[in-house]
């Protein structure tokens, strides 16, 4: 007797955003799987509330067409593979031409996210490696990777190991790395003018 076992569908992006699960449950769709979000812990949303507030002082303070949606996510060029990222700045003007903008709150060009942060916890790699190559295939103008635990290996925050906020700013393609720790200033192509710290993100966790 033979028996024929089922080989699980690989769903796109379009199924993603179509048949999202509604069970009040966080996911990302990742190589045509489902992956369910972890759910953060407190110091990593007190980091990231409080940046998305510095973000949106300096955007109304400059009256840019950026803002910081509550929840969106973002389709890789991979047919089957989309993020959830801890925060996005998004540019209104060139919403208007991502197809997924309004039908699902989702983008889809490197264009119309200025700036993608993702804060470390436990799967570092994931932001270190799938989707650092994502978002630079995408053309996403600036990545940061705030590493509050200092959990990332040391070939990308360096000896010794110790909180450190890399942001990758894409230069031909690619993106090159800047490191910050300490009392050292943000330095942001997206937001040339933010005045703020390394410790002052790690601090306002405290």
């Amino acid at each position: 007797m033979t028996t024929t076992q089922t080989i699980p569908k690989l769903l796109s992006f379009d199924d993603y955003i179509n048949n999202y699960p509604d069970n009040g449950k966080r996911y990302q769709l990742i190589e045509g799987k489902l992956v369910e979000m972890m759910r953060p812990i407190g110091k990593h949303e007190e980091i990231g509330g409080f940046v998305a507030l510095e973000l949106g002082l300096e955007i109304r303070r400059l009256n840019l067409p950026y803002f910081t949606p509550n929840t969106a996510a973002i389709k890789a060029k991979k047919a089957n593979t989309g993020y959830v990222p801890d925060l996005i700045v998004l540019d209104r003007e060139n919403l208007v031409n991502d197809p997924y903008w309004e039908k699902a709150s989702s983008s889809s060009l490197g264009t119309s996210a200025k700036l993608v942060i993702e804060i470390v916890s436990s799967n570092w790699r994931d932001d270190y490696l799938k989707k650092f190559d994502d978002y630079e295939a995408l053309g996403i103008e600036e990545y940061w990777i705030i590493d509050y635990l200092a959990k990332g290996a040391t070939r990308y925050i360096g000896t010794p190991k110790e909180p450190r906020i890399s942001i990758y700013q894409l230069i031909d393609g690619e993106y090159h790395p800047s490191l910050f720790k300490g009392e050292e200033s943000l330095i942001s192509r997206v937001f040339p003018e933010l005045v703020l710290t390394a410790n002052q993100v790690f601090q306002s966790a405290n």
